[in-house]
């Protein structure tokens, strides 16, 4: 059987191919996909999603609107790196599927409470608003949830939208920290094991010659976003993040980590949203995170270009 999961988004280019990936895969049944404010605004991140399941040729899967704000702060986006309307590259038309009835977060309350206990895996690869609002409005979904495979945080590699927070978790760092403090089986896809999956020229290229419409989409995606990425890091291509959640679902065998401690910080200005992850567990407190530290980035690849080759 397919495992089910629900996909929580923000897209953003990388959040697309890990829309695509996911849905391209027969491993996996997407019960729904939820959007939340984060790499743009929340009416442009419900219309990405719709167009990104009209390319694959998915409108049978549903789309909601969740948070449009953070819990406790104000929006911050990152169009600098995404462009305008978070998926600038390839031009899309503007989508023809509906947007589901209902609020993302009842959605996710909804289908925890009707799918059987441990069945419903939740795949976050955008700020946490969404996940951490439906475990307070409704914490009896919280040991009902199979597993977190979340795309966010950093250590090693420090922080990409402040010196030391990466984007998804500074975005609402207070909703991360009721998700990380929950007690759900919870992978963690950090800044550490996303930069080593980068998207160099030839891996572009192997999507550029996929036939369809898919795989030019995709480069033409990484195209745009990679000249940030690449004039920022001084490397060989952009990392890819988001979709390494989606690849561990189903190869997890290319992934290593460790389970460790990672707590979230909330209370100060200069560390704003950074995740403290005790990578030598020298704190003395319980692991509550696999947090995610190497990728095989070949192995990677190989997958998702199969993969998308199949939309």
């Amino acid at each position: 059987m397919p495992r089910k999961i629900i996909i929580d988004t923000d897209p953003g280019q990388d959040d697309a191919v890990a829309i695509l990936l996911a849905l391209a895969s027969p491993e996996l049944e997407v019960v729904g996909i939820t959007c939340v404010a984060g790499n743009v605004p929340l009416p442009l991140t419900h219309i990405n999603a719709r167009k990104v399941c009209e390319l694959a040729g998915r409108v049978d899967v549903p789309v909601y609107a969740g948070c449009d704000a953070p819990l406790a702060r104000k929006l911050v986006t990152a169009e600098h790196v995404h462009g305008k309307t978070g998926l600038d590259g390839v031009d899309l038309p503007a989508p023809d599927m509906p947007l589901a009835d209902g609020h993302a977060v009842d959605f996710l309350i909804e289908t925890l409470r009707r799918e059987p206990a441990g069945t419903v895996t939740l795949v976050p690869i955008g700020p946490l608003t969404n996940i951490a609002t439906a475990m307070q409005r409704a914490p009896d979904i919280i040991p009902r949830i199979q597993q977190i495979v979340l795309m966010g945080g950093a250590y090693f590699e420090v922080g990409n939208i402040t010196p030391t927070a990466e984007f998804n978790i500074y975005v609402d760092p207070e909703a991360a920290k009721i998700v990380f403090a929950a007690g759900v089986d919870l992978v963690v896809m950090p800044l550490d094991v996303t930069h080593k999956a980068l998207v160099t020229a030839p891996r572009v290229a192997a999507f550029r010659a996929l036939p369809g419409t898919v795989g030019p989409a995709v480069a033409s995606w990484t195209d745009f976003f990679e000249r940030f990425d690449k004039e920022k890091y001084g490397s060989s291509g952009a990392p890819l993040h988001d979709p390494c959640t989606i690849a561990y679902l189903i190869a997890p065998d290319l992934f290593t980590g460790r389970h460790i401690n990672v707590e979230i910080e909330t209370g100060s200005e200069l560390t704003l949203g950074m995740t403290v992850a005790d990578w030598w567990r020298v704190s003395g407190r319980a692991a509550n995170a696999l947090f995610i530290g190497d990728v095989d980035a070949d192995g990677f690849f190989a997958l998702l270009t199969d993969r998308l080759s199949r939309l």
